[in-house]
């Protein structure tokens, strides 16, 4: 058994079982822009992902062919959240088409990850960068679920 594993699929049924208590049963009553505010915030953050071609805060030995993809995938990520907070927060018209390309680049970026990190087994070399597949990785997950929610039944125009 990978404890790796074990502590993405846990932490991740955690954080959908505080987005199905608190967060879920308001969508129908709150703005899109009032949800996904802290959403994209929390998805620009995703630079950290960088950790993993970071000396230190890996071990020596990470595989490249998981190490590399994943901090670009974040970092673009990122950008991406950046770019449509910044087009909501300002009523671009442009908003929704953004959210939308931040959402689906960053679900396939996360999905890469995990499965490249399995095939890899790149848990090993996680070093201190463990919190992220660990605790970061399931919150993520969780908030792109409740972004396509947002986007497919709660977004009105």
């Amino acid at each position: 058994m990978n404890i790796l594993t074990v502590n993405l699929v846990l932490s991740t049924l955690v954080f959908w079982i505080a987005a199905k208590l608190y967060v879920l049963p308001k969508l129908a009553t709150l703005p899109a822009r009032t949800v996904l505010q802290p959403i994209l915030l929390l998805h620009a953050l995703r630079h950290l992902g960088l950790m993993f071609l970071a000396p230190g805060a890996i071990y020596a030995g990470m595989p490249a062919s998981f190490a590399y993809p994943a901090a670009f995938g974040d970092l673009l990520a990122a950008l991406l959240a950046l770019a449509a907070l910044f087009a909501l927060v300002t009523n671009l018209a442009a908003a929704r088409v953004l959210v939308w390309i931040f959402n689906i680049e960053g679900t396939i970026d996360l999905i890469t990850a995990i499965t490249l990190a399995t095939l890899t087994g790149a848990s090993e070399w996680m070093g201190p960068a463990y919190w992220i597949p660990a605790f970061w990785v399931p919150a993520l997950l969780v908030t792109h679920a409740i972004t396509f929610v947002v986007l497919v039944k709660h977004w009105r125009t």
